[in-house]
């Protein structure tokens, strides 16, 4: 991995560490400063003259701190005269802000896309992101990837005998029905209707759960309103008890006192692109450090990352061939 450096701000160094494992190099040192009137001050201390630099920083909670480290990073380096500069975010948050759903709103999933193009990222190298469309908020090229593959894995070998995989709402069954393809599971998904940041109505139930236990995916857990209704609606529908798995699990507000009280749900699961919660003992962590190891060395190389995913997920499936002599 000869011109390769890789950089960390304070969001997860312990994600970016394994991640520089995987590939066999040292992660750099950066020094964030704060000066007196709490503005920040990012210097990057490795040598970035003609390299190929990647800054690991999932936006997580203090969100909008770690957004502005990442943007001084990405400013450095882009002065330090870097051949290309790749933001690695394991965990975009704000690609939940990704529609006008609402009289005179912001779209923040666009604004903080431009913004980052603008302090000088060439590319973007992010995980699960909230809703397809906001890969098309970059002017950048985007390598999106998916854990559903890790979260396969962590349930194959087990018998799964009159399991099904349930997604919280119709917008995530997509993810559901891959996941539930994986495992040869069938599959079913809530009927949700948001009313609050933290409260969701879920009516009904597309798909047969009775008399089933349950792996509810979600692509990511925050307060755990939607997972505890639809644990709840599952249980009224006669579903046994429920495994819960997401990607991104960031457990914010009482999402871990009311997930742990549960007597439905007898193991969480989700994967490291957000740090785990201290309070949260009996969380199963997936690690995805490997997979954006190996995404990072194939960008580095010119080689194709959609082939991490062949097999998992059809949309990167390679093209038919076509008939000799079509043509």
């Amino acid at each position: 991995m000869k011109g390769i450096v890789v950089f960390s701000g304070s969001a997860h160094p312990a994600l970016a560490d394994e991640i520089c494992t995987n590939l066999g190099i040292e992660r750099s040192g950066v020094n964030i400063s704060r000066f007196s009137n709490d503005c920040l001050q990012a210097q990057l201390l490795a040598n970035c003259r003609q390299r190929d630099v990647y800054i690991v920083q999932p936006l997580v909670p203090p969100t909008q701190e770690h957004l502005m480290e990442l943007l001084l990073m990405v400013d450095a380096a882009r002065g330090a005269s870097a051949q290309q500069i790749t933001a690695v975010m394991p965990h975009y948050a704000y690609a939940r802000s990704d529609k006008k759903d609402a009289s005179r709103i912001s779209l923040g999933g666009r604004l903080v896309a431009d913004l980052l193009t603008t302090a000088g990222v060439d590319r973007v190298l992010t995980m699960a992101l909230h809703a397809p469309q906001v890969h098309g908020f970059f002017s950048v090229p985007v390598d999106h990837l998916t854990a559903l593959g890790v979260i396969a894995d962590h349930y194959r070998g087990r018998d799964l005998t009159n399991y099904v995989v349930v997604s919280p709402d119709l917008g995530n069954a997509k993810q559901a029905t891959l996941l539930a393809r994986l495992l040869n599971l069938p599959v079913a998904a809530g009927s949700k209707q948001r009313l609050a940041d933290d409260r969701v109505v879920i009516d009904s139930i597309v798909g047969d759960v009775a008399g089933k236990n349950a792996i509810v995916l979600d692509d990511e857990i925050a307060t755990g309103g939607s997972i505890m209704e639809i644990v709840n609606r599952l249980g009224d529908f006669g579903c046994g008890e429920v495994s819960v798995a997401c990607t991104h699990g960031l457990f914010t507000g009482n999402a871990v006192g009311k997930l742990t009280s549960s007597d439905r749900i007898f193991e969480v699961v989700s994967t490291n692109t957000v740090p785990a919660p201290a309070d949260f003992p009996g969380l199963t962590q997936l690690s995805i450090a490997e997979l954006f190891a190996d995404a990072i060395a194939r960008i580095h190389t010119g080689r194709s990352v959609s082939k991490l995913f062949n097999g998992v997920d059809p949309a990167y499936a390679p093209p038919p061939e076509l008939p000799e002599g079509l043509f």
